[in-house]
């Protein structure tokens, strides 16, 4: 999962979507599914944390967190990620949570069409 450091967002409370991500991870827990969390800060050269990432495992789905996809003037964030996914997971298949807590349903979407 591919998505924004809540932590690391000035000017607001990162627990609720902590305690989110938390919840999110425990249902891939739950599912018996193996995953990896890739938290992004901006001014910290997000681009090359996502590479890292993508390039320490071989992965069946990546999802897309919706910080990263859903704030408009976060686009052209999300084209890098989705073609940085394209290159270094070309394997992976790529998919879209509503929210923090559904990653692992999103990930399912694909995960059972193989």
């Amino acid at each position: 999962m591919i998505g924004l450091d809540p932590a690391k967002i000035e000017g607001w409370d990162p627990e609720p979507v902590q305690a989110a991500l938390a919840r999110g991870q425990a249902r891939f827990d739950d599912h018996g599914i193996e995953a990896d969390m890739c938290l992004v800060a901006l001014d910290e050269n997000p681009e090359a944390t996502i590479v890292e990432s993508l390039t320490s495992a071989d992965y069946a789905c990546v999802v897309v967190g919706g910080g990263i996809r859903k704030h408009e003037p976060l686009l052209e964030l999300f084209e890098k990620v989705v073609n940085l996914v394209r290159q270094h997971a070309p394997d992976a298949a790529i998919a879209f949570n509503s929210g923090p807590e559904d990653s692992a349903d999103a990930a399912l979407r694909w995960l059972r069409q193989e």
